[in-house]
């Protein structure tokens, strides 16, 4: 069976730039903002109306942005579709090959291909210091960043509440959590790496 790798993260973790750089020494493929881009391929849906629903969400709180009812039904029949189309696309990239994957419920969504699930978390110090680096909202004052950072989180919860009863970010539910804090993230690849291949090859031992 292929190695799979699942990331959750929280926002300004740093989950994104650890899930890049571990499929690149691993030398697994990478899925992130590439699973977009399939979607788009798929569905014929701009790239943006996938993003805005492929992982927060959004149609428990569609009703409010909808003129009727009848609307309101469309809106979230078009966006189970979505999401149902997301789940088939995940399920052909983990039968290519080795591979990791970035949010998206893939956790839970792959469960039947056992893959290792990660999950990245940090202090709001940290998380806003990484936005800070990244350049990402320069305008907003830290105030408003932290704002922003509990918002795509609880999003991220909502979406994670509709494929599953199992709850986002809690240990148990993940073979590794690792919080960065304070961590200069390429530091830390090599080690995890090693601990990743070990986890893989414990069935052989």
């Amino acid at each position: 069976m292929n190695k799979i790798i699942t990331i959750s993260r929280e926002f300004g973790s740093g989950g994104r730039e650890i899930g890049k750089r571990l499929a690149a020494k691993l030398g697994y493929a990478y899925y992130d903002s590439e699973i977009i881009n399939l979607l788009a391929n798929a569905t014929g849906k701009s790239e943006e109306y996938i993003q805005n629903i492929s992982e927060r969400g959004v149609y428990p709180y569609a009703f409010q942005f909808a003129k009727s009812f009848s609307m309101y039904s469309k809106m979230q029949q078009e966006q189970t579709d979505m999401m149902i189309t997301q789940q088939k696309i995940l399920k052909q990239i983990a039968e290519k090959g080795n591979c990791v994957i970035v949010g998206r419920g893939a956790d839970r969504i792959l469960r039947e291909y056992n893959p290792m699930n990660i999950f990245i978390y940090a202090n709001i110090e940290s998380k806003i210091k990484r936005c800070r680096k990244k350049r990402k909202d320069e305008s907003l004052t830290d105030k408003e960043l932290m704002q922003k950072i509990k918002e795509i989180d609880k999003e991220r919860v909502n979406y994670h509440n509709i494929i599953s009863h199992v709850k986002w970010g809690s240990k148990e539910n993940y073979h590794l959590c690792i919080n960065t804090s304070n961590l200069e993230i390429k530091n830390i690849i090599s080690p995890l790496a090693d601990y990743i291949e070990n986890f893989f090859g414990r069935d052989k031992k």
